[in-house]
């Protein structure tokens, strides 16, 4: 039965995306502004979707950060349809001319972008990310096979009916995009076992469980990451208002993305002028601190815990963070690139060839300097949403938006030559 269900739901996905590939930019266009437009009249209808949803979630003891994912209102739908409005603005990245040239034979050879085909993606808690996937698989030209967690089944259901409705409206497949209604988890076993004749690569977004499963089960070709262990480096350098400022964003701001600080590493040399500021204001801002022998040793605040090499390596999403002493750029460097996973990480100091050897140094798909980690995001890349973060370093790699969800050919013109 699982099988004959997920089956027809790929063959209506090829199918699909097919269709897809005969409509220009103006009727894409034309589609998502009707889906913003659904999300604004069912917009009741999507909240009392997640009243319950988060009310069953509440019943089976969820960790308090899924459930601070799963939640929607007013502002977060308003978030949403502004979202579709800024992919919207972005141009359509299919049939784009990357690079021309001709050969001394005469042949012209051009090197074009088109869709990748079906996209599957597997995710948890955020039925946002439903409206992210879609919109942007949609304007992408791919067609788009969503999975999302049981804890948001109702509310996923709301908002992809939305765009199916827009996708009818305008008199095109519907099954562009398609809602797995069935919650059972084996549906996902054949989806990574079974589906490779239908979807041509899996993106998972969720915890590292998930993730893990996917990256390390799959038949099908997958674009993700498993953690988001990112570092905060405070130079000798720094500024130390803008360390304090971007250290309270970096871990405080939102504890439960994958772009939230994890580790604070701060160079001794301004051990005595940065250490106690920056911990103190995180300290009175609800954030508990974990050090190690030195950072111990020199806090006056209240007690911390000493951490261990497994602090080292935990994505904590919640409002802790682990921090230490390094003994300049170089010895953070080495640090983050043992200890990360590959995703972001940034440097706050005025030196500029401290910053240039970070930027240059750290192996990770996002390096920022003197900015918060948390601009890990699709959105404030100018992508107007995305699909996830991908850490791998073949493509793609950081946000995964509209211009990520292409791949391309390479067009050969000639006027009858054979090869000698």
């Amino acid at each position: 039965m699982i099988n004959n269900y997920l089956n027809t739901i790929g063959l209506n996905a090829l199918k699909a995306s097919k269709d897809l590939s005969l409509l220009n930019e103006k009727k894409k266009n034309k589609v998502l502004i009707d889906f913003y437009k659904n999300l604004k009249l069912k917009k009741k209808d999507i909240l009392k979707a997640n009243i319950s949803d988060v009310s069953k979630a509440k019943k089976k003891g969820l960790g308090k950060n899924l459930i601070d994912r799963l939640i929607l209102n007013d502002n977060k739908i308003n978030y949403i349809i502004r979202s579709i409005q800024e992919v919207i603005k972005l141009k359509d990245p299919t049939q784009k001319i990357i690079s021309k040239w001709k050969r001394p034979n005469g042949m012209i050879i051009s090197k074009y972008t088109v869709p990748i085909g079906v996209i599957g993606v597997i995710y948890e808690s955020r039925p946002n990310v439903t409206s992210d996937i879609a919109i942007l698989c949609f304007k992408s030209g791919n067609a788009v096979i969503l999975r999302g967690g049981s804890e948001a089944i109702h509310t996923n259901k709301v908002i992809s009916e939305c765009f199916r409705k827009s996708l009818k409206k305008n008199k095109i497949n519907e099954n562009c995009v398609q809602l797995i209604n069935n919650t059972n988890r084996k549906l996902v076993d054949y989806m990574l076992s079974s589906m490779d004749k239908f979807i041509d690569v899996i993106i998972p977004r969720g915890g590292k469980n998930l993730v893990k499963k996917v990256q390390t089960t799959s038949n099908v070709p997958t674009i993700g990451h498993l953690e988001g262990l990112c570092h905060v480096y405070i130079d000798k350098y720094a500024d130390l208002n803008m360390a304090k400022k971007i250290t309270l964003n970096a871990k405080m701001r939102n504890t439960s993305i994958c772009g939230a600080a994890e580790t604070l590493l701060i160079d001794k040399a301004c051990i005595k002028t940065h250490l106690n500021p920056i911990l103190q204001l995180l300290s009175i801002s609800g954030c508990r601190i974990i050090g190690d022998k030195i950072t111990k040793k020199n806090y006056i605040g209240s007690n911390i815990d000493l951490a261990t090499e497994k602090d080292w390596k935990t994505e904590y999403l919640d409002s802790l963070i682990s921090v230490k002493i390094v003994n300049g750029v170089e010895e953070a460097i080495t640090h983050i690139n043992k200890y990360g996973t590959q995703h972001t990480d940034t440097i706050v100091t005025n030196n500029k060839k401290n910053a240039s050897l970070f930027l240059s140094s750290v192996n990770s798909a996002i390096v920022l300097h003197n900015a918060s980690t948390q601009f890990a995001d699709g959105n404030e890349f100018g992508f107007g949403a995305e699909v996830g973060i991908s850490t791998t370093k073949l493509h793609p790699r950081g946000p995964v938006g509209l211009e990520q969800l292409v791949t391309y050919k390479y067009l050969v013109k000639g006027n009858g030559q054979i090869r000698p």
